[in-house]
């Protein structure tokens, strides 16, 4: 399989740690995002939102938008399970994993930022953006697992949520957020990076990665 992406793509990122955790081995086709590429003629024909990731399966499908991705990977590679339990225990993994894809991440990425810097904003105030958008998300996350039983967000495996909170620490970082508010969600990534699927999937050990 094909994995369209960028070293420094959080989406991608998110992706590339599932695989590792289930253990699918792809072909990795960068595109940089600083510099356009992914609205070349050819992606577009390819993913026609020019975002990155896109995976091109085996029988030659090509799968969008990274939860849909990682969803598909559960259906098709069952274990080792990042959806377990029963139908709450994953509509809460889900919740957190959405609190993140659907309303940190969206507003706070490439095209968003960019779009503030043309409108005239400084990079202080795009910084300051990014802050106010992942320290709300944070705050809110931080209570989702509080009572959930570690190492990872909920429990002694890794979920989607762990998949899914990870590559969002590197933007909360890159803005210069304050994390000691958020204690549990700093214990998770501590574990997450000692595992080796998170290890190998991070954006300095990819072959793009500058």
């Amino acid at each position: 399989m094909d994995l369209h992406g960028f070293f420094r793509s959080g989406a991608a990122y998110r992706v590339r740690i599932a695989l590792n955790l289930k253990g699918v081995t792809v072909r990795h086709i960068p595109h940089h995002l600083r510099k356009g590429e992914q609205r070349d003629p050819a992606y577009l024909a390819l993913n026609p939102q020019g975002l990155v990731p896109a995976l091109v399966t085996d029988g030659g499908d090509v799968l969008t938008q990274s939860l849909a991705i990682i969803e598909w990977l559960e259906e098709t590679h069952p274990a080792p399970a990042l959806l377990p339990g029963d139908a709450v225990a994953r509509a809460k993994i889900r919740a957190f994993c959405y609190a993140i894809a659907c309303d940190i991440h969206p507003i706070q990425n490439l095209k968003v930022l960019q779009k503030l810097g043309s409108m005239g904003h400084g990079q202080d105030e795009v910084d300051a953006w990014m802050r106010w958008v992942i320290g709300e998300g944070f705050t809110a996350c931080e209570q989702l697992v509080a009572g959930s039983p570690g190492p990872f967000a909920f429990g002694a495996a890794p979920t989607m949520a762990d998949v899914l909170l990870v590559p969002q620490f590197l933007n909360a970082r890159r803005a210069k957020l304050d994390l000691s508010p958020f204690p549990r969600l700093c214990a998770i990534e501590t574990a997450c990076l000692a595992h080796p699927a998170f290890a190998a999937a991070a954006p300095d050990k990819q072959p793009d990665a500058e």
